[in-house]
């Protein structure tokens, strides 16, 4: 087995050139220097989402605040060796290294000092240079004159006796200042400086949201007035304006999702890169509650997502697309592993993965899986119909690829088939196979005893299919609503089920029994 194969089969995604599409791995955009306006486009679960979190990662700015900084910062004029004196005064016990670099005094000199590496070798060092010349368990030749610390058989280490009364009085700043953080807290506390602003545009969201719009103030004494309130966008836009040194960026997940003329207003105009303020053809409109002039800052990026297979989504018009730059988000099968599937429960993972060529009873390639599934979809449904990486992302055995297949994709498969039952036999590339291997029957199976795990859902009642219903119902019937109810109270039989949907799920699949318990039955989806 190649080295790469060997690396996607731990999990470890190798980078691969960046280009208009992000189908071979994380798009990395970099901060702007000029005003940007992007829409990530794709098919449902192929990371649209994700790359507006990383993007906001990107923009915000964390930092680590602690409650006294001044007093964390006195410490880098103390040494590591008084820093070490310190803490075992203050413990007045034997300490290993690393309950040293655990306590809140020595984390408070790291944070003084702003650095992180080789801290426990910093501390190794100090103690046995400064350890007793006499001592019987340190066997370190460059020792000081000027000794402390001496080291106990078990590796602990303590302070000696007769500098304990001397290093009390010449570390009294030290302890004072440790006092001190003990009070007001010496942990630092990470806290982000928002440079961005998330939404999610659905149908009923407005200019009143996302610009500006009269919204009801309790007062202090419980009163209801009405006032002119901003927006997601005005607030981000606002920020921008009063900080021009730093770049802002408005996010919004499912643009389409929205009826995008109304959410924006008067500001379609202002969002575009060369209308921006400060740009040649900067322009300024007045809002419409308020009346108040407005612009958007040049320091102020767009970035949204756009779902292009939901057909009942709204469609952006040509004015509006006009101002995007469009990033493709394709499927990546590239990102999903190999998972091992064995019956010895206590199998070496590491030599199963070692042994793995995708081809026999003991692996299957999820990339394979989804990159199969999708060129059937191309060939008869067209690009638009694909399925995302995201549906077997998370799989890691076997019984996660059954239920995800059961619950997810089989019924995805269904609805974009249109109900037509040849198309779906086609798309599970399971038209040719032998009956009990088949993803689904366009014919009720007949159901042997329970022994052979072939159960009915009508005496099941709450297997994973049946609760949910619907998974069963194929598009393109007239009794979807009442049919799907009393498919989840489990009861209807397989026959009454059948002449529902259109087609009936292989009890082998759903029971992991039969073909479906080794990798080869789901080598056909390749």
């Amino acid at each position: 087995m190649s080295f790469a194969t060997k690396k996607r089969l731990r999990g470890i995604i190798i980078n691969t050139q960046s280009t208009a599409s992000v189908a071979q791995g994380e798009l990395s955009l970099g901060m702007p220097t000029a005003p940007t306006n992007i829409i990530f486009t794709g098919v449902a679960g192929t990371g649209k989402t994700h790359q507006l979190l990383q993007l906001q990662k990107q923009y915000d700015e964390t930092l680590v605040v602690t409650p006294d900084k001044l007093t964390i910062q006195e410490l880098q004029h103390y040494s590591w060796r008084d820093i070490i004196c310190a803490v075992l005064l203050i413990e007045d016990r034997t300490m290993t290294v690393p309950e040293m670099m655990r306590h809140p005094l020595i984390q408070a000199k790291i944070t003084a000092n702003e650095r992180t590496d080789n801290v426990s070798q910093t501390l190794w060092v100090q103690l046995n240079t400064h350890a007793h010349p006499d001592s019987k368990t340190v066997r370190y030749s460059q020792r000081s004159a000027n000794y402390y610390f001496d080291k106990n058989a078990d590796g602990t280490w303590y302070l000696l006796a007769e500098v304990k009364d001397v290093l009390t009085d010449t570390l009294a700043p030290i302890l004072i200042l440790y006092e001190t953080l003990m009070e007001t807290g010496a942990t630092a506390s990470p806290s982000v400086i928002a440079r961005s602003s998330l939404v999610s545009f659905h149908q009923a969201y407005g200019y009143e949201e996302f610009v500006e719009g009269i919204r009801p103030v309790i007062g202090a004494h419980g009163q209801i007035s009405y006032q002119i309130q901003p927006g997601a966008f005005l607030k981000l836009c606002q920020k921008a304006a009063k900080d021009p040194n730093h770049r802002y960026a408005m996010l919004i997940d499912e643009i389409n999702r929205a009826n995008v003329a109304r959410v924006f207003g008067e500001l379609m105009s202002l969002i575009e890169t060369d209308k921006r303020a400060g740009q040649t053809n900067a322009m300024q409109v007045n809002l419409a509650y308020s009346g108040r002039p407005f612009t958007v800052p040049s320091n102020v990026d767009i970035y949204a997502t756009m779902n292009s297979q939901d057909q009942s989504l709204a469609s952006l018009d040509l004015a509006f697309r006009r101002r995007f730059r469009f990033i493709d988000c394709a499927p990546n099968p590239q990102l999903l592993p190999i998972i091992c599937v064995t019956k010895d429960a206590s199998a070496d993972s590491e030599a199963c993965l070692d042994t793995a060529n995708s081809q026999d009873d003991s692996h299957i390639d999820l990339g394979r899986v989804l990159a199969g599934i999708n060129a059937r979809i191309c060939q008869i449904l067209g690009q638009d119909s694909q399925l995302g990486h995201a549906f077997l992302l998370s799989v890691t055995s076997l019984a996660e690829l059954q239920s995800v297949l059961v619950q997810q994709i089989i019924p995805q498969l269904a609805q974009i088939a249109g109900g037509q039952v040849a198309v779906l036999h086609y798309l599970l590339n399971d038209s040719d196979c032998p009956c009990e291997r088949q993803f689904i029957h366009d014919q009720p199976m007949a159901l042997p005893n329970q022994d052979d795990g072939y159960e009915s859902h009508h005496h099941q009642g709450s297997n994973s299919l049946a609760d949910a219903g619907s998974f069963y119902q194929g598009e393109g019937r007239h009794e979807p609503i009442g049919m799907t109810a009393s498919v989840a109270q489990g009861s209807l039989s397989q026959s009454a089920l059948g002449a529902s949907s259109g087609f009936w799920l292989n009890p082998h699949l759903l029971h992991l029994t039969g073909a479906f318990r080794y990798a080869s039955s789901y080598h056909q989806l390749y």
